[in-house]
């Protein structure tokens, strides 16, 4: 592990990571992910969002910032990186807002609702599931992303080729994580395989000294973890769950929701989307299925 890498993974291995299985720990994504064309003379009449963006004269972007690929802060550079901070520097672009126009602001999972009422944050991009508890407090644009929960293992692995390749394997994921949970709840593994710790570079960390087979959560995050480290692990690639990943945002703002949707489907056609999980998360070696949105 590079040493940058590694004391990043260090830092961030006390933010402790628990609850949806939707977090992991920051890693050095590297590349160059695309430069987007900045719009001019937007106009988003009815969207009061847009309207305070406008006064302010930036946007405030809601993000997680200890997830490798997704959403990551260098803790030498204070710089952010990964799949959703270019999601969401899209439609910053899109709102007429470069990059040097940006606050982002890091938002645990269990605040993110709160914020969007509170008016926190202008939108948010972190690996945000959607579902239909979430929808009645928030508004949501895509999906952008499809996650499932699947594998991380070491890349000479052969043996665990899937969910139901572990049995007498050791897995590990966060603890009161649903990813860990669902193994239990499946019996997937003998409970004494089971290992659980606070956050997933400490799994990482046992996968890579083989003290454990498999780390388990989203591909996503796990994605991630394989793109800063390619040369030893990988990711099965065969989710056994559905997580789709939104933008959130006021519920009440239709018009904004409408604007990102329309974005989102641009870049879908147009081969954005693809360049930016090129430079990011395909860095794993997995590809990845362009998601299908959902207006609504």
């Amino acid at each position: 592990m590079r040493a940058r890498t590694l004391a990043a993974v260090l830092l961030a291995g006390g933010l402790a990571l628990t609850a949806c299985g939707k977090e992991g720990t920051p890693g050095d994504t590297g590349g160059t992910a695309p430069t987007q064309a900045v719009a001019s003379d937007v106009k988003l009449d009815g969207s009061p969002t847009f309207e305070k963006i406008k006064t302010r004269g930036r946007v405030v972007i809601g993000v997680k910032e200890d997830q490798p690929g997704l959403g990551f802060k260098d803790p030498t550079t204070n710089k952010y990186s990964g799949f959703d901070i270019e999601i969401a520097k899209l439609m910053a672009a899109k709102l007429g807002f470069a990059e040097d126009k940006i606050d982002y602001k890091a938002i645990a999972s269990a605040g993110r609702e709160q914020a969007l009422i509170n008016g926190d944050v202008d939108y948010y991009v972190g690996t945000y599931t959607i579902n239909a508890g979430r929808k009645e407090k928030v508004g949501f644009a895509g999906p952008y992303y499809t996650a499932g929960q699947d594998l991380l293992v070491r890349k000479d692995d052969t043996a665990i080729t899937g969910k139901d390749a572990l049995k007498g394997k050791k897995v590990c994921s966060v603890t009161g994580s649903t990813p860990i949970k669902n193994v239990k709840e499946q019996g997937l593994t003998e409970p004494e395989n089971i290992t659980e710790f606070q956050n997933y570079s400490q799994c990482v960390a046992k996968l890579a000294d083989g003290s454990i087979d498999a780390v388990t959560t989203d591909d996503a995050i796990l994605k991630g973890y394989a793109a800063q480290e390619s040369d030893k692990f990988k990711v099965v690639g065969k989710p056994f769950s559905n997580e789709p990943y939104g933008i959130g945002l006021s519920k009440e703002d239709t018009v904004l929701r409408g604007k990102f949707f329309d974005v989102l489907e641009a870049a879908l056609k147009d081969g954005t989307w693809q360049s930016i999980y090129d430079s990011t998360l395909g860095k794993s070696g997995s590809a990845a299925t362009k998601p299908l949105i959902e207006r609504y």
